[in-house]
């Protein structure tokens, strides 16, 4: 077979970017985060099914701290594709006990939306919160945009919306080139012509501070991504570092955002109140 992208061809670029199939018990870990979440679903402060929009998943949980404070948005992977809100609750745990509200963002997922559709309503979603965080405790003027994987992507494209003070993306994609020319693009549809605009690699660097986070067990071109991505912010001009975190792969780094002294709930903790000392 040819190569495709990268010295790749069709199967192992494939391969490059199937994370579950790359971690042997990726089912048995998404397991373990949706008890962990139906927990903090069942919480009698948590606020569930909270509409931005009018389509069935533009839905946003929020889970308050217990004092007035930063908020951080929540953004779930899977590729744009599959997954949802409901599996990730669970990270709120260990930020609610830095002092942070949590909320996390449903959105429409492909076939039924391209991904320019989902960053549209994820902005959607940002601009509700910032008009009625505040009922709940939470600061919408400080409001940190976090995602994991496709969440991650929908971070970067979405760091300029008004009360976004800084970005933590997790382990994401920024380039969606190699996306579309691997599997994942049976139902996203992604075209040549649609890659750039979709791509923050290729757009104007915001600069807003972002933590662009990755585990040093992920696939190779997950890691090459946050690396590049990285990069294109330094080259920009832009602030925020990249931390590589040692022994996690795709799915247990997201026990470093959910557990309070976690390294990821900690960089979120100080993304906060650097903003705050800045603005």
């Amino acid at each position: 077979m040819s190569a495709l992208y990268r010295g790749m061809d069709q199967a192992s670029l494939d391969t490059g970017y199937n994370n579950s199939a790359a971690v042997q018990d990726s089912f048995e870990l998404m397991a373990e985060f949706d008890v962990l979440s139906e927990q903090m679903r069942g919480l009698p402060k948590a606020r569930i099914g909270l509409r931005y929009g009018a389509a069935p998943r533009q839905l946003i949980d929020y889970f308050p701290a217990a004092k007035p404070g930063p908020l951080l948005v929540f953004i779930h992977g899977g590729y744009w594709q599959m997954r949802s809100k409901e599996s990730f609750s669970f990270i709120a745990k260990g930020l609610q006990e830095q002092g942070m509200h949590v909320a996390l963002v449903g959105y429409t997922l492909a076939p039924a939306i391209s991904i320019a559709g989902i960053v549209a309503e994820v902005k959607a979603a940002i601009a509700w919160l910032a008009a009625h965080a505040s009922d709940f405790g939470g600061d919408p003027r400080r409001m940190l945009l976090s995602g994991w994987s496709a969440g991650a992507h929908l971070t970067a494209m979405c760091m300029d919306a008004p009360g976004v003070i800084a970005g933590l993306a997790i382990s994401g994609v920024y380039d969606l080139e190699p996306v579309r020319l691997s599997y994942l693009n049976d139902k996203l549809g992604l075209k040549a012509e649609d890659v750039p605009a979709v791509s923050p690699m290729t757009l104007a660097q915001s600069p807003k501070p972002m933590l662009i986070a990755y585990g040093q067990s992920e696939l190779p071109e997950l890691q090459r991504q946050s690396q590049d991505f990285h990069a294109a912010r330094v080259a920009a001009g832009m602030p925020g570092p990249l931390l590589a975190l040692p022994g996690l792969n795709h799915f247990t780094i997201l026990r470093e955002l959910s557990e309070a002294q976690g390294a990821l709930a900690l960089a979120a903790k100080d993304l906060c109140a650097a903003s705050t000392t800045q603005s």
